[in-house]
């Protein structure tokens, strides 16, 4: 059994930052208010899609009640970006001291604390829990219920024996890991991204399911603070969703940095060992293989959080992989209920929930209709090199029956990636084909996350990627190569007509 289930609220090793997490996010001594005659808008769920839902409602004005079962925050605070960004720094930092002789830097190798690596991702995590809390929202004039809830009407929930009646309600109960089946995996107590931050001892031998942005980030962070890591990919290559030249580059790195990497590996089953040790039975290929870990950790995808909710009396329905159906205004089912965040999206990312929540208070409140499909949604994996993408690749593009055209500029073509020792990587824009409207891109290295914000920009306003050519970056910085990019662009208007056109202006100029 997972030791976190111990604890009420599954927060171990319940040390002073736990204790000030859960009293910001899930206080022991919070009372409930009385339920108000009737709410404009009632969130079952307090992530990120709740907590702007509530935010925004309640800032407007609107009467607004937020349920929360479990931590306020969802999984972005307490299981997800928060503590993982701070374990990968950590991991960063330790890496930065083996390479620093690439650098004409003398440097031991590093000494990891895990335990006091963890200690400073808890305490972090408790120091950014205040903008989620009970008393801000309270504050903000949100009744903020803690409790389970479940529909009883189309029109009404209960929390705690309450019942609260609403104009509108909001779904935005996320999603949890996905344990696939496998005979002994759930005997083996696996790590997943609800449970690693609990970790204080760092494992020797660690096995990784998956190969997408979770398990990618988690895999390399572990792997440079020490842990021999071995990971089990089903398909041939990581990061299934972006250009598949990013995946191979990761894997490169991955391959560098001595993760060991089975493709098409299939995991059949999982015993421990008499001596406490895993061992694992996959079919790799082909062939049967087998592993000795000591740790699993899985990260093979998420399912929604649908159950107990009373989805059917309230009339709402699901899909085919149980996520909450929604249509582009994000409306359920049922007219008076919509869904926002990972309950119901295909992109589940915290920037994506938030902008969803937004969508939801105008179309719930008044008469909006924003569409969620309008929603240019960027995402980054935060492995080193990181991995950025907005839009189209070109395999989604060939799907959508869209022709494209890709303008790439390399890193290693940059005087700052040079000078930096950081040269893996690219920018690659894909256009559609014949005009400089931008359809996509992917980005492959360092501050990957901080540039495709640039590109985002430029497609939501419209922007061509000539007009992106004629933006100045300052010199020198890794931002050129988008520039350079819109430069490539610029040059292909150079047609042989309009060469033959210049040539004779310059001249009969020169002649004059």
């Amino acid at each position: 059994m997972n030791p976190e289930l111990n604890h009420p609220l599954g927060l171990l090793p319940n040390d002073e930052s736990d204790q000030r997490l859960a009293d910001l996010v899930h206080p022991s001594g919070w009372q409930n208010p009385t339920p108000k005659d009737r709410y404009d808008l009632v969130i079952v769920g307090g992530g990120p899609a709740g907590l702007v839902a509530a935010a925004s409602a309640a800032g407007i004005g609107a009467r607004t009640a937020l349920i929360e079962r479990h931590l306020l925050g969802g999984d972005c605070l307490n299981v997800g970006c928060v503590p993982s960004k701070a374990l990968l720094a950590a991991a960063a930092a330790a890496q930065a001291l083996r390479d620093a002789s690439h650098y004409g830097i003398s440097s031991s190798p590093p000494i990891v604390d895990f335990a006091a690596v963890m200690a400073r991702v808890r305490r972090i995590r408790a120091e950014m829990a205040s903008h989620d809390s009970a008393a801000r929202f309270r504050d903000l004039g949100v009744d903020v219920f803690i409790g389970h809830g479940q529909f009883t009407a189309p029109d009404r929930i209960t929390v705690a024996g309450q019942s609260l009646s609403f104009r509108r309600a909001l779904i935005a109960t996320g999603a949890r890991p996905d344990v696939p089946p496998v005979p002994g995996l759930r005997e083996a107590s696996p790590l997943t991204n609800e449970n690693v931050f609990n970790r204080t001892t760092l494992p020797r031998r660690l096995a990784v399911l998956g190969a997408g942005p979770i398990a990618c980030e988690l895999a390399q962070a572990f792997r440079r603070l020490g842990s021999e890591v071995t990971l089990l990919a089903r398909r041939d290559g990581l990061l299934a969703r972006d250009a598949s030249e990013a995946g191979d580059i990761l894997a490169n790195r991955f391959s560098k940095e001595g993760i060991q990497l089975h493709w098409n590996a299939l995991l059949q089953r999982v015993q421990r060992t008499p001596a406490g040790h895993l061992d694992l039975e996959y079919v790799h290929g082909s062939r049967p293989s087998r592993l000795e870990a000591d740790e699993i950790l899985v990260a093979t995808g998420r399912r929604p959080n649908t159950e107990g909710l009373g989805l059917d009396t309230a009339g709402v329905t699901l899909t085919e992989r149980g996520a909450v159906a929604v249509d582009d205004f994000l409306r359920t089912s049922n007219p008076r209920i919509y869904a926002a965040g990972d309950v119901c999206l295909e992109h589940q990312f915290t920037h994506a929930a938030n902008f969803a929540a937004r969508t939801v208070v105008q179309n719930a409140l008044f008469p909006g209709r924003k569409r969620v499909s309008r929603l240019n949604i960027p995402h980054c994996t935060y492995t080193d090199p990181e991995v950025a993408q907005v839009g189209h690749t070109p395999a989604s593009a060939q799907i959508a029956g869209i022709a494209v055209t890709p303008f790439t500029r390399h890193f290693r073509a940059l005087d700052r990636a040079r000078t930096d020792g950081i040269t893996e990587g690219f920018v690659r824009i894909l256009v559609r084909q014949g005009t400089d409207r931008i359809v996509g891109a992917t980005i492959v290295g360092s501050g990957a996350g901080e540039m495709i914000g640039e590109v985002a920009v430029a497609m939501a306003a419209g922007m061509g990627l000539g007009t992106l050519g004629n933006v100045i970056h300052p010199y020198p910085t890794l931002a050129e190569a988008l520039q350079q990019c819109g430069d490539a662009y610029n040059r292909t208007r150079l047609t042989p007509t309009a060469r033959t056109w210049i040539e004779r202006w310059l001249t009969w100029n020169r002649n004059r």
